[in-house]
C-alpha cells in the first residue's frame, strides 16, 4: 500500500500534551503509519486563533510566534522519527525515500493568518520545508474568507487583495495553494487565478452532506478542470448523519460520488486525523487496509493507485 493522507492535526496535539510520534496515542503514530500502508502523511501546523485558541492551547496566541513554536515541535518530532520518517520536499523525493526504506512527512500549514500581510514571510516558510498552505481556516485574516453558513457571505466575501498576492506567490515558489474552509467565493477567485493545480485537503461532497465546508458539483468539476484532487474528509460531520460515527461505506459513498462529477484524477484521501471527533469505524490511521478492502469493490487496482498517492504526487510535482 502508498497512502498519501492530505491532512491531519497531529503536530499540534504533540506539541499541546509534550508527545512524540512514538508515544503519541491519537489517530496517527509511527506504528500506525506503517501498519495503515504509508507512503507519506502531510502533518499541519494548525494555527488556532480567537475562541480556537483558547480552546485548543487555553491560551490566545499571536499566530507567527505559535507558527515558530510547531516548527520547533514538528522538527523535533522528525529528529526523534529519523529511522521511520524523513522530510519529502518534492514529489520525487516522496519516491526516493520510499526506495531508501523511508516514510515522507511533507509539512503545510492550516491557516495563512501567520503571514499577516507580510509577503516575504512565504519565502521564510518556503524554506522551513512548507509546501501547502490552506488560505483561510474557520475565521477571516488578511487573505480573504472562511466558508460561511450564511450563504451570501460564502458567495460574495472572497479573497482580499493580499490574498491574490498570495496566490501569485504561492504558485512562484511552489507551494500547492489549498482552498478547504475557504469561502465559495475565495474559490472560485483561486480557480480563476491560480496558474497551478490546487487542492481542497480535507472536504467532502456538498450534494451528499450540505455543509459549506463541502465543495458543490460546480466547485468539484472546477477544481477537476484545474487539475486538481480533493482529500475527502473522515470527519462524519461532513460525510453523513450516523450520529457521531464514521462509517467506511460513508467514505466510499463520496470517493464514488466524486469520481462520477469530477473524474478519478481529482480523488484522494484527507483524512484530518487528529483533528476529528467522530468515531472511527476503522479506529485510525491503522486501519487504512479495511478502507482499501471496501474500495476494491468498485474501483480497479489501477484507480484505487490515482486515490491513494498518484492523483496528489501529480498535483505535487506540477507545482515545480
Amino acid at each position: 500500500m502508498n497512502i498519501i493522507d492530505l491532512h491531519c492535526d497531529t503536530v499540534l496535539f504533540c506539541y499541546k500534551n509534550r508527545k512524540t510520534l512514538r508515544t503519541w496515542e491519537g489517530h496517527i503514530n509511527l506504528e500506525k503509519l506503517r501498519e495503515g500502508g504509508g507512503l507519506a502523511q502531510c502533518f499541519a501546523l494548525f494555527i488556532p486563533t480567537h475562541d480556537a485558541a483558547v480552546n485548543y492551547l487555553g491560551r490566545e496566541t499571536e499566530p507567527w510566534e505559535l507558527y515558530q513554536e510547531l516548527l520547533h515541535c514538528y522538527r523535533g518530532l522528525l529528529a526523534d522519527s529519523a529511522d521511520v520518517l524523513r522530510p519529502a520536499l518534492s514529489a520525487a523525493q516522496v519516491l526516493e525515500n520510499a526506495r531508501s526504506g523511508f516514510l515522507s512527512s511533507i509539512l503545510t500549514i492550516e491557516d495563512g493568518v501567520e503571514l499577516d500581510g507580510k509577503l516575504d514571510r512565504l519565502d521564510t516558510v518556503y524554506a522551513d520545508g512548507v509546501r501547502m498552505i490552506a488560505l483561510t481556516w474557520n475565521y477571516e485574516n488578511c487573505i480573504g474568507f472562511p466558508n460561511s453558513s450564511d450563504p451570501a457571505e460564502h458567495t460574495r466575501r472572497g479573497l482580499k487583495p493580499f490574498g491574490f498576492d498570495v496566490l501569485e506567490k504561492m504558485n512562484e515558489l511552489g507551494i500547492i495553494i489549498d482552498v478547504s474552509h475557504l469561502s465559495e467565493a475565495g474559490f472560485y477567485d483561486v480557480a480563476a487565478h491560480s496558474k497551478k493545480p490546487f487542492i481542497a485537503s480535507h472536504s467532502c461532497c456538498r450534494a451528499l452532506k450540505d455543509h459549506s465546508r463541502n465543495l458543490t458539483d460546480a466547485q468539484l468539476r472546477t477544481l477537476a478542470d484545474a487539475g486538481g484532487v480533493v482529500g475527502v474528509n473522515f470527519y462524519d460531520e461532513f460525510l453523513g448523519d450516523r450520529g457521531g460515527t464514521t462509517a467506511v461505506e460513508d467514505i466510499v459513498r463520496h470517493l464514488l460520488y466524486l469520481r462520477d462529477r469530477a473524474g478519478i484524477e481529482s480523488l484522494a484521501f484527507g483524512s484530518d486525523f487528529d483533528g476529528i471527533e467522530s468515531a472511527l469505524e476503522f479506529r485510525d490511521y491503522a486501519g487504512f487496509p479495511q478502507i482499501l478492502r471496501a474500495l476494491e469493490t468498485h474501483f480497479t487496482d489501477d484507480e484505487i493507485d490515482k486515490i491513494t498517492y498518484q492523483n496528489f504526487l501529480r498535483v505535487f510535482a506540477a507545482q515545480e
